[in-house]
């Protein structure tokens, strides 16, 4: 399942799950940087108690970003680290647990979609490289301009893999900024925090759910605990889900498809490597003091708050007449259980269902048609219950053929739009466009960095007129080269790549035709569709791997070997007879060690990473598995239009052939890297203030040998067991920066230990439901919600996590303050004098100034897309302010605006709702009560004049 897929299409299915974060910025006192105060109240009116850091979706983006200049070295790359971690916990503030978790060896299906994503980064980084070497030369033997080619060192991604030095010295580098922090800063004082590095086992996300699970079965969790996770992957929705705890928070950075990057070759925005002209750098600013910087500004966080997400489904999945009881827990559990079928980290997506074309809707939609019929849930607890897939599956069988059909006619659809609206620009281009200081600009960036400026406008345009002259003369039948410039013989053949209609990829499938079954498994498969043993075969490596994902979200991993033997699903049609096939799993397997994982992932141009003998059995032709390591690859586009869409096809490794061959050079490995390919667990740290302390350094005194139960009232109720670390941050012991730039800890008083989660049997089975004692969070969707608005979209009732925060009132004051900022009788402007709009009105009345017409100076930089839901936009909106136990926002004083007649009363605002415009509940415990579907009777202020309150 593609991420920016998913994440596009549940943010428009269910919009009210997104809350933008409320985030305090670091401030600058004399040239000193004045960190935030994380112990104050959370300015998000929300407290949360554990905070999960999912650390690889933060080390890629520190170590080589996409929308800035990447780190110069390895430090760089760790303080980078160090502040991202930082700029987190400042917004989340968790009060009672930090864990992070950094991904371990992964199970064997895991490996599989791990070693195709470094093949491709190995393969495309050497193509980039040679393509722009090319264009280098090709643009130097025109004479074209190009900064000197920098000689550094390329940063290989495919070294944040478990068992190289890099993730070894990171996981140093953490405990280092653990102590710190807690010796250090107050939002820490009191805050226990599990650090589990690449040496543990398992993918970081999981590891976090594996803690969560194994709490969740201990008699002092705190079953109302408000976990926070933060990670970017779409399948943290599902895991967050899974845990059926009643409050589970997401915390991403927004997703911002199309971001700018630079040229490769030239560092100048607007164009990629393939299409520079090596033309000279424009000067950025008057004196060039903006030519470090970006057209982006910093990424900014959202949360995904899935108990709303909950409360949309349990409205979704409500089925009347029910042969069974409902249980909205177990229905949720069937939902994550379908979207697997769209794809995951594990299998591929069957052919018939892509996410972009509604597919989990259409399986929600089966479902709730077949589910009378199946007497029951298809899953439960992480089990699945095979004969009621092979319902649900062979309902999807009997309209694949059209959905096809129906792809194909989108696609000729969308093509021929997109053809035409080229033809139409290019009809509608004007035959000339001028150049330098007259080259158009898009509204408002005309004094925007890299914008030319006359200073002489008279000189310009002499200077403009003499080129005129000076060129040759244009006839009207001129022709023009593909550049602009005039052809000189009158006439020119178009290029292909000027023509209309782009190349596409072969296609020699074509499931819209007839007889597609029977050329998907022979071009697929290389087999004919008559063979009903091999079809059987792969219909059940598929069913094995539903049931392998299933349990690994929900119970954990089942076997570390299990992957899925194939690159391609079947066809939902083929799940005929499922119910029999078996989906039990070989017990007791173990998962590589961190330098096999290496061999198992790695490509040969990789290898650098490895041990120098174990790095020959990739390239030495004689070597006994030479066959893992293909210089080259075929890439199937299996449908799509870009390489990156495609199928990898690799050969899978063969677990036994790799042992066998890696048991000869395991003995030239030296004791470092002995050390580095072992497994290791988790490290707890507390601060001297945390009622833990005094105990763990009791153990260390004693020296107690054997593993010590956690005392759960001294840490939240959080249980396992503790033993001695042998590498143990002690109070009154140097902690020594392993970054040059940052100083050694001399007065620590942190201390660290091994820590191990409860352990269960291996046939013990975590219940998937909501624990006793667990309130449900207030209701946040309104019965408005559900209903389509005027322009066909869903509107948010509440954009923040406090549903009942109170607005806050303009005074009159206030009211003064805009009427000198705002042009004073003028009937033409956007804040006329004009009755306001009914409330139903959900357009956007603005349009841009005029000429003439007054700014309103820093009233509308507040302004965000995702309002745009309220009507007309905020006019104003002022920073927050502390009012006791957190901050509030103002309540934009345009939404007050309802009648024109009525006296303007200040204090009466003072009572009304949050942001949504919902009066407030008396009382959660007594139901849900009814919302008036008319709008707030606001007075407006005295309609004579403009603002005259004197």
């Amino acid at each position: 399942m593609g991420v920016p897929a998913f994440f596009r299409w549940l943010s428009r299915k269910y919009p009210s799950i997104i809350v933008n974060c409320v985030e305090e910025k670091p401030k600058e006192c004399n040239g000193v940087k004045i960190p935030v105060d994380a112990s104050k109240p959370n300015p998000n009116d929300v407290e949360f108690d554990n905070l999960y850091l999912d650390m690889n979706g933060i080390i890629h983006p520190c170590t080589h970003p996409e929308d800035k200049p990447a780190p110069k070295n390895e430090d760089e790359m760790m303080v980078a680290i160090f502040e991202y971690i930082d700029r987190l916990f400042s917004i989340v503030r968790p009060r009672r647990l930090l864990y992070m978790a950094i991904d371990g060896v992964a199970p064997r299906a895991k490996m599989n979609q791990q070693r195709s994503r470094r093949f491709r980064a190995s393969k495309e980084g050497m193509e980039a490289a040679v393509e722009k070497q090319r264009v280098r030369e090709e643009i130097l033997a025109k004479g074209g301009f190009l900064p000197p080619e920098e000689i550094k060192e390329r940063f290989d991604s495919n070294c944040i893999t478990p068992g190289t030095e890099f993730m070894d010295n990171l996981a140093k580098c953490l405990r280092y900024y653990i102590a710190d922090r807690l010796n250090n800063d107050p939002g820490w004082k009191n805050l226990t925090v599990i650090l589990s590095d690449a040496s543990a086992p398992g993918e970081g996300e999981h590891k976090i759910m594996d803690y969560i699970r194994r709490q969740r079965a201990q008699p002092n969790h705190d079953p109302n605990t408000h976990h926070c996770l933060c990670g970017a992957d779409a399948d943290l929705i599902m895991l967050g889900l899974a845990t059926h705890e009643p409050n589970f928070t997401i915390i991403r950075e927004e997703f911002k498809p199309n971001k700018p990057k630079p040229c490769g070759l030239c560092n100048q925005f607007g164009h990629e490597v393939k299409d520079c002209e090596g033309l000279p750098r424009e000067k950025k600013g008057k004196h060039d003091e903006l030519a470090d910087s970006l057209p982006c500004a910093e990424g900014e966080f959202i949360f995904l708050r899935l108990n709303v997400l909950r409360e949309y489904l349990e409205r979704e999945l409500t089925m009347a007449s029910l042969p069974f009881t409902f249980d909205v827990e177990r229905s949720i559990d069937d939902w994550v259980f379908m979207c697997f079928f769209v794809g995951n980290d594990f299998l591929p997506h069957l052919p018939s269902l892509e996410i972009r074309e509604n597919a989990i809707d259409r399986l929600v939609n089966i479902y709730k048609n077949v589910v009378h019929k199946t007497g029951g849930y298809l899953t439960e607890s992480g089990y699945v219950n095979l004969q009621r897939v092979q319902m649900i599956m062979l309902a999807v069988g009997e309209v694949e053929d059209s959905i096809f059909k129906k792809r194909k006619d989108d696609e000729d659809s969308f093509r021929r739009r997109q053809k035409e609206k080229r033809k139409r620009m290019k009809r509608d281009q004007p035959a000339f466009t001028p150049s330098g200081i007259l080259t158009p600009h898009a509204l408002g960036s005309r004094n925007s960095p890299g914008s030319q400026v006359a200073s002489n406008p008279r000189q310009a345009a002499y200077e403009m007129r003499m080129q005129n002259n000076s060129s040759p003369s244009i006839s009207p039948n001129t022709s023009f080269t593909s550049d602009g410039s005039p052809s000189p013989l009158g006439g020119i053949k178009r290029k292909a790549e000027d023509s209309d209609s782009e190349p596409e990829p072969e296609d020699n499938v074509r499931l819209w035709e007839a007889g597609w079954k029977q050329r998907y498994y022979k071009n697929k498969f290389d087999v004919d569709a008559a063979d009903e043993k091999f079809r059987r075969k792969v219909v059940q490596s598929y069913v094995e791997g539903l049931c392998w994902v299933l349990r690994y979200y929900y119970q954990g991993c089942a076997s570390w070997k299990w992957y899925y033997p194939f690159h391609y699903a079947p066809f939902a049609s083929d799940f005929e007879g499922i119910a029999d096939m078996p989906s039990d799993f070989e017990k007791g397997t173990k998962p590589f060690k961190p330098l096999e994982q290496l061999m198992g992932v790695f490509p040969a141009a990789s290898g650098n990473f490895l041990p120098p003998s174990w790095r020959k059995l990739m390239s030495d032709p004689d070597s006994s598995i030479i066959d893992f390591y293909p210089e080259d690859f075929a890439i199937d586009l299996n449908g799509k239009k870009y390489a990156w869409q495609g199928v990898a096809l690799l050969p899978f490794v063969d677990e036994r052939r790799l042992r066998a061959a890696l048991e000869e050079v395991y003995p030239d490995l030296t004791p470092e890297e002995t050390r580095r390919n072992s497994l290791g667990g988790d490290v707890l740290f507390v601060g001297k203030h945390h009622p833990l302390h005094d105990f763990i350094l009791e153990l260390y005194q004693t020296g107690s040998t054997e593993p010590v139960e956690v005392p759960p009232e001294l840490c939240h109720g959080i249980q396992g067991k503790f033993s001695l670390d042998e590498e143990a941050i002690l109070p009154d012991q140097i902690v020594c920066s392993p970054v040059p730039m940052l100083r050694d800890l001399t007065q620590n008083t942190v201390v660290s230990i091994n820590f191990k989660d409860p352990q269960f049997a291996e046939d013990y089975i975590f219940k998937a439901v909501m624990l006793p004692g667990a309130r449900k969070p207030a209701a946040v969707l309104k019965p408005s919600d559900w209903e389509k608005s005027s322009n066909g979209r869903q509107w948010k009732p509440q954009l923040g996590f406090n549903r009942d925060r109170r607005p806050v009132h303009l005074d009159q004051a206030a009211f003064r303050t805009l009427g000198h900022v705002m042009p004073r009788g003028s009937g033409t402007g956007i804040y006329s004098n004009a009755t306001p709009p009914p409330v139903t009105y959900q357009g956007n009345l603005y349009r841009p100034l005029l000429r003439g017409q007054a700014q309103i100076p820093k009233l509308m930089s507040n302004m965000r897309p995702q309002d745009s839901w309220r009507g007309p936009p905020p006019l104003f909106q002022q920073q927050r302010f502390d009012r006791g136990v957190g901050a509030e926002p103002l309540l934009p004083w345009n939404r007050m605006l309802q009648t024109q007649n009525a006296a303007f009363q200040p204090n009466q605002y003072q009572m009304l709702a949050g942001p949504g415009g919902y009066p407030p509940r008396r009382d959660d415990r007594g139901g849900r009560q009814g919302y008036p579907r008319e709008g707030r009777k606001y007075p407006l202020p005295p309609p004579s004049g403009r603002y005259n309150w004197n």
